[in-house]
This record gives structure tokens, C-alpha cells and sequence, in this order.
């Protein structure tokens, strides 16, 4: 099985960009971020007609999430199924081909200090406790998505100067280390180790990409069982080199029956 996560920054503005991909690519999942848009207005039907099915849990400009797949998705869950966080549109989960995916959206924080980094930090707290309560470390399960964390100083540029900005601050590893407890492996660095990999690019900062300043802030995370049989995790730079791209680019991983 092949799944890939992709935070688009608007799936109808980007989505010749991920119908080619999938066209090329032919992945059995794609998990889907930032599609700003409302469910009824989701172009549910491009998808479809390119063999794929779709649920999506969107809204209005900002946030949302969908997960596109070959096969149909199965018990599907919106949200953590509390008030508070439901209308944020951050996370769907399903089951296709009897494994769990859960595609989230981590809310970016920001700037330290400000409501939206103490709502970041909550959010975290919430998808920790969520994790130990609803998900099963011994069945095979799949965390993936934009995270807006990178963990480590070999998933930033200029590490060093970084550390305490959002995106790479103590509070977030903190906040992190405590979802990972549950049992999840970073399907990349299984595979992959040391600096320069990342998969998003400010577009303020001219020529990111040639330049090497990106962030490892989109991840795909296994239970352990599942992660033993991943046999490889890519990041894909292409996506992020055409016309009007997402400010991201897509990451997949591979995992043999």
C-alpha cells in the first residue's frame, strides 16, 4: 500500500497539481490538508472521475482535511466529537483496507505567547488523549499530515537560530514526545536520517527551495506493527517546483501486506 499527504493551501486551487500527481503516481491513499473549502462546494466529482473515492470535512477559507483513496473508506470519523474542536475541521479518520488512517491539520500556533499557540499546545493535549482513548497501538494505524512541528534540529534550516520560533520550540517537542508515547514511529527517519530533507518552504523566503531553508513539519507516523513493514518514505520536491504551487510538498510512504 502507497499513502501520501499533501497540505494543498486549497485543494480547488491546487487541484490540477493533485490530480496529475495521483495520475502519475497511482497512491492508494492521499490524505489531504488545508482545503478550504465547505463540503458542498468540495470537488468531490474530479476525484471520483479519476477512480478515486473521497471524504473531506471542511470549511469556509481555512483548515479542512479529506481523505482520497482507491478503495472505499470505512467508519469514518470527523473531529474528536467535542464541541470545542469539532467546528475547526482538523482532523478525519477512516479505515481503508483494514488500516486506520488519521489525517489532521495541527493548528500552526502562530506566534509564541498569543492565543493561537496556547490553542496549538490544547489542540496537541486533545490528539494525545484522543490517540490512548480511540486508537489501538496493536492494530495497524497511520498518523500523517501537516503537523506544523519540526522535532528535531535536522528538520530545520538554520536549526540553531530557529529553536523558540513556532514550528520548533520546546513547549511543541514537549507536546509532541507525549502524542508519540502512544506507540508511533516517524515512518521517514526509519529510513532517513540527517539534515536537508523537508517539505515546506516559506513562500516569503525567495528561492527556499534552491536554497535549502525548508521545515520537516509534514510527517507520516505508524504504529509500530504497521512500521515494521514500511519499506520506504519519500519526500516528492517535484510538486513544490511547478506553476502555482502549495507552499508544501507531497511526503509518501510504502508498506508491503
Amino acid at each position: 500500500m502507497r499513502v501520501a499527504s499533501f497540505n494543498a493551501n486549497s485543494v480547488r486551487a491546487r487541484l490540477d497539481l493533485i490530480l496529475d500527481w495521483l495520475a502519475e503516481h497511482r497512491p492508494d491513499v492521499l490524505a489531504i490538508q488545508e482545503t478550504k473549502v465547505e463540503d458542498g462546494s468540495f470537488p468531490a466529482a474530479a476525484f471520483q472521475e479519476a477512480g478515486y473515492n473521497v471524504v473531506f470535512h471542511g470549511m469556509k477559507s481555512y483548515n479542512g482535511v479529506a481523505i482520497a483513496s482507491l478503495s472505499p473508506a470505512r467508519n469514518v470519523v470527523l473531529g474528536f466529537g467535542d464541541p470545542e474542536f469539532q467546528a475547526d475541521c482538523r482532523m478525519i479518520q477512516a479505515e481503508i483496507d483494514g488500516i486506520t488512517i488519521v489525517n489532521t491539520y495541527v493548528p500552526n500556533g502562530n506566534t509564541v505567547g498569543s492565543d493561537k499557540w496556547a490553542w496549538k499546545l490544547k489542540w496537541l493535549d486533545r490528539f494525545a488523549d484522543y490517540a490512548r482513548v480511540a486508537l489501538d497501538p496493536q492494530a495497524p494505524t497511520l498518523w500523517l499530515g501537516d503537523i506544523n512541528i519540526a522535532p528535531t534540529p535536522d528538520d530545520v534550516y538554520d536549526a540553531h537560530r530557529k529553536l523558540g520560533e513556532v514550528g520548533h520550540h520546546p513547549d511543541e517537542f514537549a507536546a509532541l514526545a507525549k502524542i508519540v508515547d502512544w506507540g508511533w514511529i516517524d515512518c521517514f527517519r526509519k529510513h532517513t536520517s540527517g539534515p536537508g530533507h523537508y517539505t515546506f518552504w516559506d513562500f516569503l523566503v525567495p528561492n527556499a527551495v534552491e536554497r535549502g531553508k525548508g521545515w520537516r513539519i509534514d510527517h507520516i507516523y505508524a504504529s509500530s506493527g504497521l512500521a515494521d513493514r514500511c519499506t520506504q518514505c519519500v519526500i516528492d520536491v517535484a510538486p513544490r517546483l511547478v506553476a502555482r504551487p502549495s507552499d508544501h510538498t507531497v511526503l509518501w510512504a510504502e508498506f508491503r501486506p
